[in-house]
This record gives C-alpha cells, sequence and structure tokens, in this order.
C-alpha cells in the first residue's frame, strides 16, 4: 500500500490533536498585527489575537506561506518514507498560499506531489482533508483521492454574516461611511463563497434573520455541515442544535474561525460550510 502524505494549510483549522494523531501537516499562514508578527494557531488558541482586534483601531494583514515552508514540508514527508504527497489547500483566489505550494513542487520537480485548489475554506476544507485521510487509510491512490476530492468540492457551500460591519470597512471592504450607515440600520450582510471568491449575496436587517436566511440555504440532502464562528459559541451551539432537529441524518461540527478568515467578519462573526 502507497504511503501517502496528507498536507493542508491553517485556515482548515483542523483540530492540534486530529493533526497529530492522523500525522496530517499544516503549513501556517502568516499575520502582522501592530508591531507583532505570527503564524496562524491551532483552534483553541485564537482568542488572544481575537481580543486584541476588539480593542484596537488597527487592523491585521495576513500572508500566505512562503515556497520555502511548502518546500520543506515536502522534503520532510519524503524523508519520513512517504510514496507521494496530496495537499489540499485554501482557495487560489483567496490567497497565494496554492501558488507558494506549486513553485515548491516545481523547485522539487517531483511528480509524486499532487496539489488541490479546494476553491474553499474553514469547514469546508477540513472535511476534504478528512475525506483525504480517510481515502488514504483505505488504501486509495493518490489519482483516486484527487478526482474523489475534485468532485466533492464542487458540491460545497459557504455562508457567513457578521456582528458588526466596522471589521469589513477596516479590511477595506466597504467604506466607513457605508458601515457607519449599514450598523445604525442594523444591517448585517450574507457573504457567499463562491467559485472560489467571497461574494456580498444579500443584506438582511438584525442577526437573527440573517442567521436564519443561512439555514433556510441549506438543501435537504446535506451530508456535513460546520458552523463556523468567531467568538460566538452562544450563537454556535444555537445554530448546531437548529440544524441537527431540521437535518438529523447530517453530521453537525462546531467550528472556529481563525485569524486569516476570521479577522475579516470580526467578534461574533458566524456562518456555515457545508457539502
Amino acid at each position: 500500500m502507497t504511503k501517502i502524505k496528507i498536507i493542508t494549510d491553517s485556515t482548515a483549522y483542523l483540530a492540534k490533536e486530529y493533526a497529530e494523531q492522523e500525522k496530517v501537516t499544516v503549513v501556517p499562514l502568516n499575520y502582522i498585527f501592530g508591531d507583532e508578527t505570527g503564524k496562524e494557531p491551532f483552534p483553541g488558541e485564537f482568542n488572544d489575537f481575537f481580543e486584541k482586534l476588539k480593542t484596537t483601531k488597527l487592523f491585521p494583514s495576513t500572508s500566505q506561506p512562503s515556497a520555502g515552508d511548502f518546500f520543506e514540508a515536502f522534503n520532510q514527508a519524503f524523508e519520513e518514507g512517504y510514496e507521494s504527497i496530496v495537499a489540499i489547500l485554501l482557495s487560489s483566489k483567496l490567497s497565494g498560499t496554492y501558488n507558494s505550494a506549486v513553485l515548491a513542487k516545481n523547485m522539487l520537480d517531483n511528480k509524486r506531489i499532487i496539489i488541490i485548489d479546494s476553491l474553499n475554506s474553514a469547514a469546508n476544507l477540513k472535511f476534504l482533508v478528512e475525506e483525504a485521510v480517510n481515502m488514504a487509510k483505505l488504501g486509495r491512490t493518490v489519482e483516486e483521492i484527487k478526482a474523489h476530492i475534485n468532485k466533492m468540492k464542487e458540491k460545497m457551500h459557504v455562508y457567513l454574516t457578521t456582528d458588526t460591519l466596522e471589521y469589513l470597512s477596516r479590511g477595506g471592504r466597504l467604506s466607513s461611511v457605508q458601515a457607519t450607515v449599514g450598523n445604525i440600520l442594523n444591517i448585517k450582510p450574507l457573504i457567499e463563497l463562491k467559485d472560489g471568491e467571497l461574494k456580498l449575496l444579500e443584506k438582511v436587517r438584525g442577526k437573527n434573520k440573517a442567521i436564519s436566511s443561512i439555514i433556510a440555504k441549506v438543501p435537504e440532502d446535506v451530508k456535513k455541515i460546520g458552523v463556523c464562528h468567531v467568538l460566538d459559541e452562544e450563537n454556535a451551539e444555537k445554530m448546531k442544535l437548529a440544524l441537527e432537529e431540521k437535518f438529523p441524518q447530517a453530521t453537525v461540527t462546531l467550528d472556529e474561525l481563525g485569524p486569516v478568515i476570521g479577522s475579516h467578519l470580526g467578534p461574533k462573526g458566524i456562518g456555515i460550510c457545508f457539502y
């Protein structure tokens, strides 16, 4: 049986224990926040970052891992005896992470490395990684894993909303005037990840209505749902219960969003990933 290494990046927000147990290599994205430079950590380690985001007017900038980071990860996998690598990464339309990995593969000139642009992020990226891990355990080939993951990613959807428009404004996605007016009117955006890009789908009044609109978009035949949030466990738990009640056949997970994705939504941002 071919020994296959699964690699992803930090925006899959895999639990540290899962990554260690399943030997999944997580290549972190980077952030600069004022005078602080860091690598995106694992779920459970985000609180300090978001508490700082709440109490400052600064906005962090993020950057993809370097080609050298992937070069090191690929090399290490081969040194550990893996025969092939499947890297499943954040949407190339949101970050240069995928391009860094392709550059590293070209530097190694190694045909045993498969790199997949997930066109997704957060829980959906996590679901793809989990699927690849399970397939590798079952002895599937890299070609079978690649074909299945590429088919699976086409059936995925992401819908998000925010508690305030302030962070979309700070990140340059909205003007400060739009954000101020929107906050006064209690406007919540419904953001969709479509074809690998974040797009404004519609605007609704009030967070409860936004959450109801998101739940209404989930189809009857849904298999897996990740409720993703930024420091909003209370609403996330309620949303999870509502989804479990409405879709008893589906697996529903609770997932934290980290600095790279969560900064644009801000604290209390919430949404779902599903397929």
